[in-house]
């Protein structure tokens, strides 16, 4: 009995595999490639990479360590992660994130000073891809994600020949992360509410979105504005003003409509929910409360301990299974791209790692697409411009451009964000190691086979009760 059961487990799973793969290639998931979704506000966000990176590329190229102005440029993107954390929790975490990338840099540097082969890199960077894939996850570090720590460590082995590389490289990075840091926090002196505010927006969004999606929605609304009471809760003493009332308020007005379980109810107050929610979700909302304002008084529960509960995802179990899905991919996508002779094959490692963030199967697939796309048009946009033969000060502006556009459109829709950030990275690669034009061809064939090889193990890999892909195939 237990032998039959195995065996029709196993069947079970092959076919959910193939059915998987199958997926990949039908219309519907090319089709999602063209999804644009609503997202949060992203002006601010953008302006705030841009200026980070302007700022580390300037510096780079006044003092004169052009060559090594790429790696300030990508310490900066610290400031591109947790984008909406409660700024007394994202400072801390922040800088992590920022000595991450500094890390993962001086990894680089090492191996490209110890000559190790690139069989041993591939080996590391891929081991070095899994750990950073598991500290991601397991401290809820949202963003751009691991590709990055994995970039700069890619980016160092190549430049690095000398120990003094190796240093200039490092305290380049560590330069690029601080000034991340500085205009990532700089809007908790001039506009402490904005977190709080778009949480606040996101549940209210949440709530209206219940005649949409039905009764179903209806755990997910109030988990949303549990975040959003959590966040509120973030706030210091000394910033507990009207406005933070009034933020309490929305939220009391959304749950008892949710307690009232009516759909009159909701009718009546989603006109209401509805413009709150765009008025928050800008710089200077102009704000009136509900027509019914409750009660307001500050939560009385302490914020939940993230570092214990981070410090237990550690040792989740499927945080694991993923790391080690990553990690493999990432070798694989390695090693292939090496024995096929392309000249980048860590980039390819990017791919796979880039391509298994999804968080279901549906998910990985769209994201590999859009990568896919978006590194064709970047590559074909960073090949034009290089070709042009621009000066050092004319790139700044265009990584300065590339970086900001990236940010405003990367939570819409990913292929296109996958544009200026591919166009982006070969720019600054170009900075540190000059190129020609058809490194683009290079990180093309580079990127498909790596998110080739992160869809397949994704598929071979993926769990019986992922079907999110089975409604849409």
């Amino acid at each position: 009995m237990p032998s039959t059961f195995s065996g029709t487990t196993r069947r079970s799973r092959l076919q959910h595999s193939r059915r998987a793969l199958a997926h990949s290639v039908s219309p519907s998931a090319w089709r999602a490639t063209l999804e644009f979704r609503r997202a949060d506000p992203t002006f601010a966000i953008g302006f705030r990479v841009g200026l980070a990176g302007a700022i580390a590329l300037v510096v780079g190229g006044l003092v004169g360590h052009t060559e090594v102005a790429g790696f300030a440029a990508l310490g900066t993107l610290s400031s591109a992660y947790l984008r909406y954390e409660p700024y007394p929790r994202m400072a801390g975490r922040l800088a992590g994130v920022a000595s991450l990338i500094v890390a993962y840099t001086t990894l680089g540097a090492l191996l490209g000073v110890l000559g190790v082969s690139i069989w041993a890199q591939i080996l590391l960077v891929s081991g070095g891809a899994g750990l950073a894939f598991w500290l991601c996850a397991a401290f809820r570090i949202t963003g751009p994600g691991p590709a990055i720590m994995i970039f700069a460590a890619a980016g160092a082995a190549g430049f690095a020949h000398t120990a003094a590389d190796a240093v200039t490289a490092t305290f380049a990075a560590a330069f690029g992360g601080l000034v991340g840091w500085v205009v990532a926090m700089a809007p908790a002196l001039s506009h402490p509410h904005g977190p709080s505010r778009v949480a606040v927006a996101r549940a209210l969004a949440a709530v209206s979105g219940i005649e949409h999606y039905g009764p179903g929605s209806v755990a997910a609304a109030r988990a949303s504005i549990g975040q959003a009471r959590e966040v509120i809760a973030r706030t210091p003493a000394r910033r507990v003003d009207a406005h933070v009332a009034e933020l309490i308020s929305f939220l009391d007005a959304a749950e008892s409509v949710l307690d009232s379980g009516s759909h009159d109810s909701l009718t009546a107050r989603r006109e209401d929910f509805s413009h709150l929610e765009a008025e928050l979700r800008k710089v200077r909302p102009n704000l009136t409360p509900p027509r019914e304002r409750t009660d307001v008084t500050m939560p009385g529960t302490a914020p939940k301990n993230t570092l214990r509960e981070s410090l237990r995802g550690l040792s989740d179990r499927e945080i694991g299974v993923n790391v080690a899905r990553v990690t493999t991919a990432s070798l694989l996508a390695g090693g292939l791209a090496t024995a096929a002779g392309l000249t980048h094959p860590l980039w390819a490692s990017i791919g796979a790692l880039a391509a298994l963030q999804g968080v279901n199967y549906r998910h990985t697939v769209q994201r590999a697409i859009q990568r896919l796309v978006g590194n064709v048009g970047g590559a074909v946009l960073a090949a034009i411009i290089i070709a042009a033969g621009l000066g050092y000060w004319p790139l700044v502006v265009v990584i300065v451009v590339c970086q900001g556009a990236a940010e405003m459109v990367v939570t819409r829709n990913y292929a296109l964000a996958s544009v200026p950030i591919t166009a982006m990275a070969l720019l600054v690669t170009s900075i540190g190691n000059p190129v020609g034009a058809d490194i683009g061809a290079t990180r093309v064939f580079d990127t498909l086979l790596g998110v080739m090889i992160g869809v397949v193990v994704a598929a071979v890999t993926i769990r019986l009760d992922d079907r999110h892909h089975l409604d849409t195939t």
